[in-house]
């Protein structure tokens, strides 16, 4: 995997990340009523709300965001190893309860669109994972 894709990848898991997480932080109740900002809000569709929870998500998130977004301005191994290790063990478990746990207020299209989305970004995080683990490093 290039440098750039890595980057790209990195960058792109981060973003979403880093936002959700500031909107949870600083609105939780507004992020729990609205996430994802379009239909369908997919963390109402799971009550009750529970600020508590919800600033400890949005914490929980803008940590994971910040660090697969460092991870992809530097592109250090160890950094990206790290990262990357870190994201999956918010997004994997993540993505395990959606998948086995659908919200009761969406359709099953929106759950299965959902976890697809979830899947994919565990997909992601680990391909660059297994990438930066295989890659030789000078010696």
């Amino acid at each position: 995997m290039s440098r750039n894709w890595k980057r790209l990848i990195l960058i792109g898991l981060a973003v979403p990340n880093i936002a959700s997480g500031c909107w949870a932080v600083f609105s939780p109740a507004n992020w729990y009523e609205n996430f994802p900002g379009w239909s369908p809000r997919v963390v109402s569709a799971l009550p009750p709300f529970n600020e508590h929870l919800v600033t400890d998500t949005g914490s929980g998130l803008l940590a994971t965001g910040l660090l697969v977004l460092i991870a992809g301005l530097c592109l250090r191994r160890d950094v990206t190893i790290i990262a990357t290790i870190g994201y999956l063990a918010f997004s994997l478990p993540h993505a395990v309860f959606h998948l086995q746990q659908p919200g009761d207020g969406m359709s099953a299209a929106q759950n299965a669109l959902n976890v697809a989305e979830l899947w994919l970004v565990v997909l992601l995080a680990g391909a660059v994972l297994i990438a930066e683990i295989r890659r030789k490093v000078p010696s």
